[in-house]
């Protein structure tokens, strides 16, 4: 495998949002010959419905979801805590990737989670709820590829994750875990 794709869903729809600024932290801590690319479009994406979810009359934004997860090597979660969990549409994500049981295009993905928080708990019950709907999905979840950051609202008030070079570390070896664990995949496939 030349390039490593991670394909990165993050949990936040809003345009200026810290946890979408993490995700493009993590775009930039890449190391050489893994690319990682924030998916669009989450926010079109219908409510999992099984009425909706017939073969060949997938709703399209939800069929992009599904092409994308399945050509990326691995995926990377960012979630914020939410009422004490993650996002409804990063889970809608989950759900729809999940699809059909059993061979979705998730199922035996490396899968890592990032979360952060304006908490100083860094969104622990979000990340906790993520890595759990995953490994329910069929996702695999590398422990080793994991970061939470809390404190955020202070700590990113005057600046952009990039700019921090702690995180930026923490990111890099995220970044680095989960491509180590995509080529391991691909090796024993």
């Amino acid at each position: 495998m030349s390039q490593t794709r991670i394909l990165t869903l993050v949990g936040s729809l809003r345009a200026a949002s810290i946890n979408r600024q993490v995700a493009e932290a993590a775009v930039q801590a890449a190391p050489e010959g893994v690319e990682v690319t924030i998916y669009e479009g989450l926010g079109d994406i219908p409510f999992y419905n099984e009425d909706l979810d017939v073969a060949g009359d997938v709703p399209a934004a939800a069929e992009a979801l599904r092409v994308a997860v399945a050509d990326a090597d691995a995926v990377l979660l960012v979630t914020p805590e939410y009422n004490g969990t993650l996002s409804a549409v990063l889970k809608n994500a989950i759900d729809w990737a999940s699809r059909p049981y059993g061979v979705g295009a998730i199922k035996d993905k490396p899968v890592a989670v990032v979360s952060a928080s304006i908490s100083g708990r860094a969104a622990e019950w979000a990340h906790g709820d993520a890595v759990k709907a995953v490994g329910v999905a069929g996702g695999v979840i590398v422990e080793a590829a994991s970061a939470r950051f809390g404190g955020i609202g202070e700590r990113f008030a005057e600046t952009h994750p990039s700019a921090d070079a702690e995180v930026i570390a923490q990111l890099g070896a995220v970044v680095h875990e989960l491509a180590e664990a995509a080529k391991a995949e691909v090796a024993t496939a």
